[in-house]
């Protein structure tokens, strides 16, 4: 590990080590040692630059979710110490609502929740980062609907002239790291499959997932076998068909003691020109960012997890019809 502190033993150690050392340790003054000065955060709702930013937005959720836990189930990562690595890291968090803050008053419900952070990291800091928690979840536990989370957003930030616009091309701003990942296997399996999905290529799904498979979508859902994975890859394409889909990043890796895995951070961009679950078309141009994580057997794909904001896909939906 060139560059980095030496009490970490390896990449993953560091990422999972600094997100607990901030969050849960409350070593938010350590953000300005494992945070560059000018680092660019995109999440789904939008993208931010600057250190001081990331230290404000870290202040203000423990203020409304002050017990909240982030969990590391894996770290997919590639590179090099001496050229950067990236990691993709898959969360899953615990936390009450018992401040006031993005989400409305305080309801002291419990929340679990997943986020996927994809970051790059040299010479002990991160200075490029992608970001996506599973908001759909967060407001159903809530007793809300992501549709009604995003209208209600939109009042808050004080109307559609002056809310804050979720992630676009148009918004986005580049970063140092410019890799694609590596050119593993499985990596190059799993963005294959997600290329024909959206492709409209359905039959990839028997054929390359595992009959007993575990799926876990967007808004929390937790689901089985080929007919759910149909299901839900169907309803996204379905809404978006004329979409421009884009495979951003794609990591594979084969670990001891873990099962063949992949990352990939990909992109739909285009109108909402069909029905679908975001309901029925309005022609509003939508920017979908999109992180996923898979495990691999002897039988297919046998776990998949799937990142995107349903929140930030109905803000853009509601700002076209008002």
């Amino acid at each position: 590990m060139k560059g980095f502190n030496k009490k970490w033993q390896n990449f993953p150690d560091y990422i999972i080590g600094i997100t607990k050392e901030i969050w849960e340790d409350r070593g938010l003054n350590t953000l300005h040692d494992y945070y560059s000065s000018d680092i660019i955060v995109r999440s789904p709702v939008g993208v931010t630059q600057g250190r001081d930013g990331v230290i404000g937005s870290t202040m203000a959720t423990l203020s409304e979710f002050p017990d909240r836990t982030l969990l590391g189930e894996d770290v997919i990562w590639s590179g090099t110490p001496e050229e950067g690595m990236l990691s993709s890291h898959r969360i899953v968090s615990t936390a009450t609502h018992l401040g006031d803050g993005v989400f409305g008053r305080a309801t002291g419900k419990k929340l679990v929740y997943r986020i996927i952070a994809d970051c790059h990291a040299i010479n002990n800091q991160i200075n490029d980062e992608w970001l996506i928690r599973d908001q759909g979840a967060i407001v159903r536990q809530m007793g809300l609907e992501p549709r009604e989370y995003a209208r209600d957003i939109i009042d808050r930030e004080g109307g559609p002239d002056n809310c804050k616009r979720p992630l676009s091309p148009g918004n986005d701003i580049p970063g140092p790291y410019m890799g694609k990942g590596n050119h593993d296997e499985w990596g190059q399996l799993y963005g294959d499959i997600l290329s024909r999905i959206m492709n409209a290529d359905f039959a990839v799904i028997p054929g390359k997932y595992d009959r007993a498979c575990q799926l876990e979508y967007p808004g929390g859902q937790t689901a089985h076998s080929h007919g759910a994975a149909d299901r839900f890859w169907m309803g996204l394409r379905a809404s978006f068909p004329s979409a421009r889909f884009t495979l951003e990043h794609q990591i594979g890796r084969s670990d001891e003691i873990m099962p063949p895995r992949a990352a990939l951070r990909w992109s739909l961009f285009g109108r909402h020109d069909g029905w679908g679950p975001f309901g029925p078309p309005t022609g509003a141009e939508v920017y979908i960012l999109g992180l996923c994580h898979a495990e691999f057997g002897p039988w297919g794909l046998r776990r998949e997890y799937v990142m995107f904001d349903e929140t930030a896909i109905w803000k853009q939906i509601i700002l076209k019809t008002g």
